[in-house]
């Protein structure tokens, strides 16, 4: 049976803002296909998560070279379910990859070089089956690679049209604001910063990544909103039983990240979520979406029923100047440091 988009993905909940001082839209709400799109997941249960969303109105789905389990893997399904059932809807589709980890053996598979961010770019092109990136990133700031090579490279894939806009991810604020100068002194702009950002975890406007942002007309996309699901309601004081989880996996999410001073903080906030009638993944996404420089919210999933709860937010995204605070009084005992390099 053929797919076919529902009439109504533009009509229902979705908000839509501009990324940075630029033309492009994104949803408030983005997906992105980390390891729960890997080598474990087949097709219908990928195939059912990506049409619901692009049925609601999410229309940007963020990759990169090394998703997975094993690297690559993510790009692959997504390029399946590409051709065999969302190709007729490209257009209407931000699509985005990037480079900058390891991704395969030897000198020339991680980090910034232009070898490697070139090389990255047409075999990310190839696994998913698409003529082009709508939006492609320098993965992490390389310390040992020269910041105009890494930005050279992404001038030079948006000058042969295999990205329509180049951005950056986790950048702290020198890098960023040099990454930025170096591309529009080679007449490419950059769209987007992507750095993880959550209630518990505040470096962008610690160090000045975000204002630096919002100076320069740089779009904030924020990845891990729900602290790699310890904002999800999954954990509390009160529970010690990680089975089925990130933490049980100690991958992603580390266990040792549940300390008890961050726990603490967890139930407070859950008590904030439920006197504003919501759910903690809710609670936390309107927190990350309260501010104006972000343009969007990048989830990660592993049901349709975690889907379904983060599009929730979308019935209550307004928070008063008073819950704001709250929250803030909530969370501070429990702050996380994930700025780069740490």
């Amino acid at each position: 049976m053929t797919y076919r988009a529902s009439d109504a993905r533009y009509g229902g909940g979705m908000q839509y803002r501009y990324t940075g001082r630029s033309g492009l839209k994104l949803p408030v709400i983005s997906l992105g296909l980390w390891q729960n799109f890997g080598g474990t997941r087949d097709y219908p249960s990928a195939f059912e998560m990506l049409s619901y969303a692009f049925d609601k109105g999410v229309t940007h789905f963020d990759l990169a070279n090394n998703y997975g389990p094993p690297p690559g893997a993510a790009e692959e399904l997504f390029g399946d379910v590409m051709a065999r059932d969302f190709r007729p809807y490209r257009d209407e589709m931000i699509i985005s990859s990037k480079a900058g980890w390891t991704m395969w053996e030897g000198p020339y598979g991680d980090r910034g070089s232009r070898k490697y961010i070139l090389a990255s770019a047409d075999q990310s092109l190839k696994r998913m089956g698409i003529e082009y990136f709508d939006i492609f990133y320098s993965h992490r700031y390389d310390s040992e690679t020269p910041l105009e090579e890494t930005m050279g490279a992404l001038a030079h894939l948006h000058r042969q049209g295999k990205a329509l806009y180049v951005g950056i991810s986790m950048y702290p604020e020198k890098q960023t604001r040099e990454a930025v100068r170096i591309l529009k002194d080679m007449g490419v702009p950059c769209l987007i910063h992507q750095p993880n950002y959550s209630i518990l975890n505040r470096w962008i406007e610690e160090d000045g990544t975000m204002a630096a942002c919002d100076e320069l007309g740089v779009g904030i996309i924020a990845f891990s909103p729900l602290q790699q699901g310890i904002l999800s309601g999954k954990y509390n004081s009160l529970k010690g039983d990680l089975s089925g989880t990130r933490a049980s996996e100690n991958y992603s999410l580390s266990a040792n990240r549940l300390e008890p001073r961050v726990l603490e903080a967890v139930d407070k906030l859950g008590e904030i979520a439920k006197a504003r009638k919501q759910t903690m993944v809710q609670l936390a996404l309107a927190w990350v979406l309260r501010k104006q420089e972000v343009t969007s919210a990048l989830i990660g999933i592993r049901t349709l029923e975690q889907l379904k709860d983060c599009l929730g937010v979308l019935d209550n995204l307004e928070l008063s100047a008073e819950e704001i605070a709250t929250i803030d009084a909530a969370a501070k005992g429990g702050l996380i440091d994930s700025r780069p390099g740490r």
